[in-house]
């Protein structure tokens, strides 16, 4: 165990919130593991190798929730749906005076977490990421990075390449409350705005990188980038797309959840992430690659957290990870992780 800084994790026993605890115990971290089932956190804390400190906490009880971040110097979120659980931890840390990160991929609490804290947060200096995470985080990264130096471009494509995707309950769980939200629409970022339709998205050929090649994905498969991604950069058009059999797996009810396949935890899944900037005729891309989009979520959310708490951040507020780290440099820092190319 570390004897760095405790950095609370609710819903620690969670698929993505096991990954943050070995990264952050990995990092020198003294993670406190936390969530809505003491009976799961008890188990988790007697486990070989586990931080022992579990503190039950419901977001219905903010007093619950003030005991299980009492002394930590950071939050990181795993507990989806973030439509449920983002306000009532937030207003947590900014009870407690600590930064908050979390994994969130659904678009409307994102924009959520956008809409109602950044004032508040930007009054009290605090530091909130939403979206830390293999949707949201990387691409904003990547496409940040792409940029470079422009100070605004025509638009912003982010592909996501995925082998498969077996989802967990959480994702599942989070997709059923976005759905439910949107009544049955589906969302884009176009014309600078989201907007919501009754359409069915296209089907497209994208050309990605060698060895994966062109393949079909679905058009205007929409993640959380259209949320982080705009929230800082100036651009009109914000388009994300799935290969069409991830895509099928994600929607599929009988889709098995990921399973192990080697001693990291990580499932088989490998994943490309192709982002292209393109102003005025002109394209700029950034690649990374990697295994497990649950798995790579762990070091993206951890990263963050120490670069917060070392003072490696570029604003307050609530605000995006391009917007908040040094994007390159935060890619870099993920090598052990994740392959770029070409490396920013």
């Amino acid at each position: 165990m570390g004897s760095g800084p405790e950095v609370a994790v609710y819903g620690a026993y969670g698929h993505t919130g096991r990954f943050v605890v070995e990264r952050l115990r990995e990092r020198g971290f003294v993670p406190v593991l936390s969530g809505r089932d003491a009976g799961k956190l008890r188990t988790m804390a007697t486990e070989p190798g586990s931080a022992p400190d579990a503190r039950p906490a419901s977001v219905d009880d903010p007093a619950s929730l003030d005991r299980a971040l009492a002394g930590a110097a950071a939050v990181i979120n795993c507990a989806g749906p973030f439509a449920t659980t983002a306000a009532p931890v937030i207003e947590a840390a900014l009870r407690a005076g600590i930064p908050y990160v979390d994994v969130a991929a659904e678009i409307e609490a994102n924009a959520d977490t956008f809409a109602h804290f950044s004032e508040r947060a930007r009054a009290a200096g605090a530091v909130v990421v939403p979206a830390m995470a293999f949707y949201g985080g990387l691409g904003d990264l990547l496409a940040t990075t792409a940029m470079d130096d422009w100070t605004a471009a025509d638009e912003v494509h982010i592909a996501y390449g995925l082998s498969g995707w077996h989802p967990t309950a959480g994702t599942r769980a989070a997709g059923a409350v976005s759905r439910q939200r949107r009544g049955g629409r589906r969302v884009r970022y176009a014309n600078g705005r989201l907007e919501y339709r009754h359409d069915s998205p296209p089907t497209l050929e994208w050309p990605f990188p060698e060895p994966m090649g062109t393949r079909s994905v679905i058009g205007e498969f929409t993640m959380a980038d259209v949320v982080t991604v705009p929230s800082h950069l100036s651009v009109p058009e914000v388009r994300t797309y799935m290969t069409v059999e991830a895509a099928r797996d994600v929607s599929a009810p009988d889709t098995p959840a990921p399973t192990a396949a080697d001693e990291r935890g990580r499932s088989a899944q490998t994943f490309l992430v192709d982002a292209v900037v393109r102003s005025g005729g002109v394209e700029r891309r950034a690649v990374a690659r990697g295994r497990d989009i649950y798995a790579v979520t762990a070091p993206l959310a951890v990263e963050a957290v120490d670069r917060i708490l070392t003072g490696r951040t570029r604003t307050a507020g609530v605000a995006s990870a391009g917007a908040v780290f040094d994007a390159p440099d935060f890619l870099r820092a993920l090598s052990p992780h994740i392959a770029l190319d070409p490396r920013p």
